[in-house]
């Protein structure tokens, strides 16, 4: 859960991942949950937000809620291996046989300074198109403001919370099934430990 979770690798201090860098993405999927929900808004939307007088009706949002919450999870783990840079170390000291270890390092760095740099690229014409879409919704929609934060903050929050499931979700498997030896209890936590 430490190395694997969003919030949780922030404050992990023994990985191998930059702490700024880990903000850093924290921040960017929350401006990319928030532009993922302004997009969702259409004129179904609006006009069901006028009949309801302005009130947030959770029901009608959730589905675009989960929505986000999908692209959001997609987008980070996209984003995760291009930033974070603590399986490559990893897997460079996991390495028996060290003939060439300077060149070794010299390769995983430059492969590491290429990754750095498509995520801040890409990372950066995303977050000006963010800026730039989100200042003419919320200069059009005045009204709908609200409506967006809520949505971001739900769709935001359930993605952390749903990464927590999924992390958790092989454990629930395997406690049951070497305790009781149920050897096909056992094969589905590795599956699912390998899809999250």
């Amino acid at each position: 859960m430490k190395i694997e979770h969003l919030l949780f690798k922030i404050f992990n201090k023994n990985d191998y991942n930059s702490r700024i860098m880990k903000i850093y993405l924290c921040f960017y999927n929350f401006d990319l949950s928030y532009i993922i929900n302004a997009l969702f808004f259409n004129d179904n939307t609006f006009h069901k937000i006028y009949l309801d007088g302005g009130k947030f009706n959770f029901i009608y949002q959730l589905p675009q809620i989960i929505y986000s919450t999908i692209i959001s999870i997609i987008f980070e783990t996209i984003l995760s291996t291009l930033a974070l840079s603590g399986k490559a170390i990893l897997e460079y000291k996991k390495k028996k046989i060290k003939r060439n270890i300077v060149q070794e390092a010299q390769d995983v760095l430059k492969v590491l300074n290429f990754k750095f740099i498509i995520f801040f690229i890409f990372t950066f014409l995303s977050l000006i198109f963010f800026w730039y879409y989100i200042s003419c919704f919320c200069a059009v929609y005045k009204n709908t403001q609200y409506h967006l934060i809520k949505d971001t903050l739900f769709s935001f929050g359930s993605s952390m919370l749903s990464q927590f499931a999924m992390k958790l979700l092989p454990g629930i498997f395997r406690i049951p099934a070497l305790k009781h030896r149920k050897p096909y209890l056992f094969t589905i936590s590795q599956l699912l430990q390998m899809i999250s």
